[in-house]
C-alpha cells in the first residue's frame, strides 16, 4: 500500500532532498481533534516541479498509510531509493512536473520526519512514546494546510491521494473546500469496512501483544517491538494483495531446501512451513520493521479505524453538500480491502448533491496496491483530470471539433438546434465526448458522460466533461431525479442490452430525451435482405460477424414502443445518407426513406407529431 519498486528508467525529477519546516504555531500549541494540543511540529516534505508566479499550479499528494514525503525521484544520490510513485511524477508524467508543482509531505503521528510517537517531546526531552495522544484524519489534514499556508501557498490546483491518502482527499475536500480546485480519491471510503477494521485490530493487537512494546516506552530500553510490528505487517500486506494475484504468483509452491532438496517440514516447536508465501511475508514483515515505527503505526491505524464521515456528519450525502472542487473517484477492479463498491458510495453521494464528480473503475488484477504497481490507465485517467494552469498544464479547453462524417455532423447540429442554450446535459454511450464538446462549443452547455469504456472516460475528461465510467444496462440508478435537461442517447440503443430500461431512465433523470438510431428499414437494407444478404453499408456499415449491433429495429418499431410506454413523441427527424432516400422522405415514405432517425421524447403522453420531419440539407 505504500512501497514502490525502482523503475527501469531511474527517477523522473532526478535527485531530491526531503526538507523539514517547523510549523509556526499559537502558544498553546496545535489543537488536536481529541482536545490535547502538541506544543510543536516539524513537518517533513519535498517538492518538483517550479511553482508558477501566479502560485496556481500546486498539486498536493497525499500519502498512504505508511508512505512518507519521498514520492518521487531518488533520494540523495542518483542511485539512492526510489520514490514510491516516482513512475506517476515526473516530466511527461500523469503528474508533469514540467507544469505542475507537486509537494508531498509526510504525516502527522509518522515516523519519517514529522512529528510522531518517536519525535522529542519539548516538555519533557524525551521521546513522547505513549504520552503522543490521539490523532484523527483532520489532525494530519490541518498540519498540511499549515505547512502550505507557511510555505506562501494560499490554494492548490488539485489534491491526489490513494486509500488512507483519500481519506486526506476528502477531508480536505469538505473542511478546505475553497483552497482545493480539484481532488482526486484512489481507492479509498468514507470509513473502513468490518473486515478492515478487524485486519487493523489483528495488527494493533500483535504490537501491543508483543513484551518489547512496553506500553509504548520502548525507546530508551535497547529493544523494539519488531516481532509484534512485522506480524502487523503480514496480516496488513495480505490485504494489499488480490486473491488472484497471490494464487498466480505463490500457489501451494514450496521453498526447496538447498542443502536437502528432499526435506520435508519436520514436527516441532517452530511450525513453520517452506511454502513460498509464508517466505514472501517474513520478508515484508523483516523489511518493514526497518524503516518504520511500531508507535506510528498503531497512531495511524486508529486515526484510519475512527474515520467515518456518516458518523461525523449525518451522512455522506450531508457531508459532501460542502464540496466545491471538481472530484474523479477511482476504484480498482480486484480490490478487497476497500471494494470497489465504496468508491462507487462516494460517487453515487457527490452526484445526489449535484457535484462536478467523474468516476472510473480500473482493471487492477494486484488489488490494493495496483494503484502504486499496475498503472496501465492511472497515469492517463489522472493526466486527463488534473486542470489547465497559467503555466501551461493540463487541460485547456478543446478546440472546435471536428466530426467524423456528414451524417454524424448533420445529427450533432440537430441535436444543437434542439438543446436549450446553457442546458444541463446527459450523454448517454457518449464516447470520446464529441457531442459534449459540440454542445459546448454551439450552446454552452454543461453536462456529463456515460460510457464503458476507459479510453472514451479518458478522451472525454481530458476535454473537460464530468465522466461515469458504468454500463448503462445496470441502471442509471445513480443519477437524481430531474438532474439535467436533457438526456441524449446518440447512435447507442442499438448496442445495449436493455433499451426499454435506458429509456426510462433517461425520461426520469431529464423532462426531455434525445434518441437517434439506425433505421433497419431502409429501402438499401430491404433490398440486400431480398437478396438473401444481410444489410451492410450506411448505417450499418459492419459484417453480420463483427458487429456492435444487437437490436435491429425499424422507424415504426421504436414509434410502436414509444406508444405503449406512454412517451411523449415531440419531434420525429428523419436523416437519409442518398438522393433517393431523399426523394422517398419527401415522398412521405420515411420508414423506406430514412438512414438514421432522430427521436424528441417527453413524459408527456400527448405529445405526438403530426408528421416526420425530413432532414434533407445535404441533398
Amino acid at each position: 500500500m505504500d512501497e514502490f519498486p525502482p523503475t527501469e528508467n531511474g527517477a523522473g525529477v532526478g535527485v531530491v532532498r526531503t526538507q523539514a519546516l517547523q510549523l509556526e504555531l499559537p502558544p498553546e500549541g496545535l489543537p488536536l481533534k481529541c482536545g490535547q494540543h502538541l506544543p510543536s511540529v516539524e513537518v517533513a516534505y519535498e517538492a518538483y516541479g517550479k511553482l508558477s508566479q501566479k502560485r496556481d499550479n500546486v498539486i498536493f499528494i497525499c500519502h498512504a498509510l505508511t508512505g512518507d514525503a519521498h514520492v518521487a525521484g531518488r533520494l540523495d544520490t542518483p542511485d539512492g531509493p526510489v520514490g514510491w510513485w516516482d513512475e506517476m511524477i515526473g516530466p511527461g508524467r500523469g503528474i508533469d512536473t514540467d507544469f505542475y508543482h507537486v509537494i508531498c509531505a509526510n504525516i502527522l503521528g509518522g515516523c519519517r520526519g514529522t512529528t510522531g510517537p518517536a519525535a522529542t517531546n519539548p516538555q519533557t526531552g524525551q521521546p513522547y512514546g505513549s504520552a503522543f495522544p490521539p490523532l484523527a484524519v483532520e489532525d494530519i489534514v490541518d498540519v498540511h494546510s499549515l505547512l502550505l499556508q507557511q510555505l506562501g501557498i494560499e490554494q492548490v490546483a488539485a489534491v491526489i491521494g490513494g486509500s488512507f491518502g483519500g481519506m486526506q482527499v476528502l477531508d480536505w475536500l469538505l473542511r478546505y473546500p475553497e483552497q482545493v480546485g480539484r481532488g482526486i480519491c484512489i481507492a479509498s471510503a468514507g470509513s473502513l469496512s468490518t473486515q478492515a477494521l478487524a485486519f487493523d485490530i489483528v495488527g494493533r493487537s500483535a504490537i501491543t501483544s508483543d513484551p518489547d512494546w512496553k506500553a509504548g516506552d520502548y525507546y530508551g530500553s535497547g529493544a523494539r517491538p519488531d516481532r509484534g510490528l512485522a506480524l502487523a505487517r503480514k496480516v496488513g500486506h495480505i490485504t494489499y494483495l488480490s486473491p488472484g494475484m497471490m494464487t498466480d504468483k505463490f500457489g501451494r509452491d514450496r521453498r526447496l531446501d538447498e542443502t536437502n532438496p528432499d526435506a520435508v517440514p519436520q514436527a516441532g516447536a517452530s511450525f513453520h512451513s517452506n511454502f513460498q508465501v509464508e517466505s514472501y511475508l517474513e520478508h515484508q514483515g523483516a523489511k518493514f520493521v526497518q524503516r518504520f515505527d511500531a508507535n506510528s503505526y498503531l497512531h495511524i491505524t486508529q486515526a484510519m479505524d475512527e474515520y467515518e464521515l456518516a458518523a461525523d456528519y449525518g451522512s455522506i450525502e450531508e457531508a459532501f453538500e460542502r464540496i466545491q472542487a471538481k472530484v474523479l473517484i477511482v476504484a480498482l477492479s480486484e480490490d478487497w480491502l476497500f471494494p470497489p463498491q465504496q468508491s462507487w458510495e462516494i460517487a453515487r453521494a457527490l452526484l445526489q448533491d449535484g457535484k462536478a464528480a467523474s468516476y472510473c473503475r480500473l482493471h487492477a488484477p494486484h488489488g490494493h496496491d495496483a494503484f502504486l504497481i499496475d498503472i496501465e490507465h492511472m497515469s492517463e485517467v489522472v493526466r486527463a483530470f488534473l486542470p489547465w494552469v497559467a503555466s501551461g498544464g493540463h487541460i485547456k479547453p478543446a478546440p472546435a471539433t471536428t466530426h467524423r462524417g456528414d451524417a454524424r455532423r448533420r445529427e450533432f447540429e440537430l441535436i444543437a438546434d434542439i438543446v436549450p442554450e446553457n442546458a444541463r446535459v446527459l450523454d448517454l454511450g457518449c464516447g470520446g465526448g464529441d457531442l459534449l464538446t459540440h454542445l459546448r462549443e454551439q450552446r454552452q452547455t454543461t453536462g456529463m458522460g456515460v460510457d464503458i469504456d476507459i479510453g472514451h472516460l479518458i478522451r472525454c475528461v481530458d476535454d473537460g466533461h464530468d465522466m461515469l465510467q458504468v454500463d448503462m444496462d445496470e441502471g442509471l440508478g445513480v443519477i437524481p431525479d430531474n438532474s439535467y435537461d436533457c438526456a441524449v442517447l446518440s447512435q447507442t440503443i442499438q448496442v445495449i442490452h436493455r433499451p426499454l430500461l435506458v429509456l426510462r431512465e433517461m425520461l426520469r433523470i431529464a423532462p426531455e430525451a434525445i434518441v437517434s438510431f439506425p433505421n433497419f428499414a431502409n429501402w438499401t437494407h430491404r433490398l440486400q435482405l431480398a437478396c438473401g444478404r444481410m444489410p451492410k453499408g450506411g448505417a450499418l456499415p459492419f459484417e453480420w460477424h463483427d458487429t456492435p449491433n444487437i437490436h435491429l429495429f425499424t422507424l415504426l418499431d421504436f414509434k410502436d414502443l414509444c406508444r405503449r410506454e406512454g412517451f411523449g413523441v415531440r419531434d420525429v427527424i428523419c436523416l437519409p445518407e442518398s438522393r433517393v432516400s431523399a426523394m422517398l422522405i419527401r415522398l412521405g415514405c420515411c420508414n423506406l426513406g430514412a438512414d438514421r432517425v432522430l427521436v424528441r421524447l417527453t413524459r408527456d403522453p400527448n405529445d405526438q407529431p403530426r408528421r416526420c420531419t425530413p432532414c434533407l440539407n445535404a441533398f
